[in-house]
């Protein structure tokens, strides 16, 4: 008999938003101080945290990075982390398809962690930007923590850097530090699909 086989999940608005709220607890930090590590007011935090406001791919890492947490554990559910506990002390983590859920972020940018379990220091992750989407709200680059290694899979995506635009192309590859500000939209016809690996120093 052919084993049985689920779909990807979506997380909801209030799944993300109650994730980080929780990551914020657990690390201290009050929303009034995350808002002034981001540069925002506590409503948009407290809104963020609500599921009213949906985040850009660029302030949903940057709330990460001034959590001091891996973007990976926006995907995790308390039952997700239960399971990968198990799974750690049999000697290797799983996760199979029905259990894979999306983030979906502003413009409608879908991201889907890749790697079955947490991976200290490394995020591995699929995002998919639907025809002019991007991973920054305003007009003006961003940076981030990490080391970004990205491979095309389908469609195009552009990366505007300060001096410099790449287009990539599926089995273009390009790696380069979060430190140089950066830009990543889709100004094709069709949904861009690219994985991506993010390396971070020891925290």
């Amino acid at each position: 008999m052919a084993p049985a086989t689920g779909s990807v999940g979506v997380d909801s608005l209030s799944d993300v938003g109650s994730r980080l709220r929780r990551l914020r607890k657990q690390q201290g930090m009050s929303a009034r101080a995350l808002a002034d590590a981001l540069g925002i007011s506590p409503s948009a935090v407290s809104q963020i945290e609500r599921g009213v406001l949906n985040p850009s791919v660029s302030r949903l890492i940057a709330i990460t990075d001034a959590l001091g947490v891996p973007l990976a554990a926006v995907f995790d559910a308390r039952d997700d982390v239960v399971a990968e506990v198990a799974a750690t002390a049999s000697g290797f983590a799983l996760q199979r398809a029905e259990h894979a859920s999306n983030v979906v972020l502003d413009s409608g940018v879908t991201f889907r962690r890749l790697s079955p379990g947490r991976t200290p220091g490394v995020d591995y992750f699929e995002s998919t930007y639907p025809p002019g989407s991007t991973a920054h709200a305003d007009d003006d680059l961003f940076r981030h923590d990490g080391y970004e290694v990205g491979t095309m899979i389908s469609g195009e995506l552009t990366i505007d850097f300060d001096e410099e635009r790449v287009i990539l192309r599926p089995g273009d590859a390009i790696s380069f530090p979060c430190s140089r500000p950066h830009r990543i939209h889709n100004t094709g016809g069709e949904p861009a699909v690219a994985q991506w690996l993010i390396v971070h120093a020891e925290r």
